[in-house]
């Protein structure tokens, strides 16, 4: 007798990729707006269609067993053909529309998002952008993605920030990032300082994990000094108010630093000091039409458009 084999139910796959990604049926419930009951009902049905174990407890969560991965990289890629095929029906009708949304670090959306927002009002107005603002240890924005549509991270390594393999990666921008004095700090006169000019300075950082205290690390590196961090503070407006009126040094971003804000922004040598600043995407997303066209607009490394080497020079 002849086994009928049957059509895989594509609901199964996007299932399993979602177990996958996030690790529980509570939290797939969540984004998906179901009831975990009935996720769960799902996970059975497609269990009893397929005839083998899919998924396993693991801690509190779920684990997928080797089935399990392979179906849900199966759904990884029928999601990706949707997305395409969606992009090329947005593209044939000629003006994306939708909602997007967004989440990034203070600094890097303030740089970005003005201009970002006047050009789409004017090219796509069909474009909605929602936009959230937080401020997490480098390899915290990529879980970000399970929520939102464009997480904009950075990091002073490469283009690609931490904890985000697997995920598309679109380079935006590249942002000095210089020491900040107060405007009457003897170190306010000088155009450059090395890390020998600020090793014996109080400082105020950021957490440890954030992108700005590789800077302080590699200076501790390079000098065979600690550095006196007196505090550690994410906000940088916070910062900047800190500084201003102390003799405590910080680093902060050139181009998103206020100029009346009494202080003098000026250059480090001898370590990395350029932050890249990148939209983070699950490769899904990245296809969709209107997410390409609000990255488009993000942009500050087409030819062009404006750059950062052609930005303001550190205030003096």
């Amino acid at each position: 007798m002849v086994s009928v084999q049957r059509v895989i139910d594509p609901r199964h796959l996007e299932l399993l990729r979602a177990l996958d990604e996030h690790g529980s049926v509570t939290e797939v419930a969540r984004l998906t707006h179901r009831t975990p009951s009935a996720v769960s009902q799902q996970l059975r049905q497609a269990t009893r269609e397929f005839g083998h174990a899919l998924a396993e407890p693991a801690g509190r969560g779920l684990a997928l067993t080797p089935a399990g991965r392979l179906l849900a990289a199966g759904g990884r890629d029928v999601a990706r053909a949707i997305a395409r095929v969606q992009a090329d029906w947005e593209d044939h009708l000629g003006e994306p529309v939708g909602e997007i949304t967004l989440a990034g670090l203070p600094s890097a959306l303030t740089y970005l998002l003005p201009d970002a927002l006047r050009e789409l009002a004017e090219t796509h107005p069909g474009i909605s952008l929602r936009t959230h603002d937080v401020d997490l240890a480098e390899h915290e924005f990529a879980g970000l993605t399970k929520d939102v549509d464009i997480v904009i991270a950075h990091s002073l390594v490469s283009e690609r920030p931490a904890g985000t393999e697997g995920l598309t990666v679109v380079p935006l921008a590249r942002e000095p990032i210089d020491v900040a004095v107060a405007d009457a700090h003897p170190l306010a006169q000088k155009s450059r300082l090395t890390p020998d000019d600020v090793v014996d300075r109080q400082w105020v950082g950021v957490p440890v994990g954030y992108p700005f205290n590789s800077v302080l690390t590699s200076i501790e590196h390079l000098t065979g000094r600690d550095l006196d961090v007196v505090q550690r503070i994410r906000d940088n407006r916070l910062i900047e108010a800190i500084v201003a009126s102390s003799d405590q040094l910080a680093l902060l971003p050139r181009y998103t630093t206020p100029a009346d804000a009494g202080l003098t922004l000026i250059p480090l040598t001898g370590v990395t000091t350029t932050r890249w600043v990148s939209a983070v995407m699950r490769p899904v997303t990245a296809e969709r039409v209107a997410v390409r066209r609000v990255l488009d607009a993000l942009s500050r490394t087409d030819e062009g458009r404006a750059s950062p080497a052609a930005g303001t020079p550190p205030s003096r």
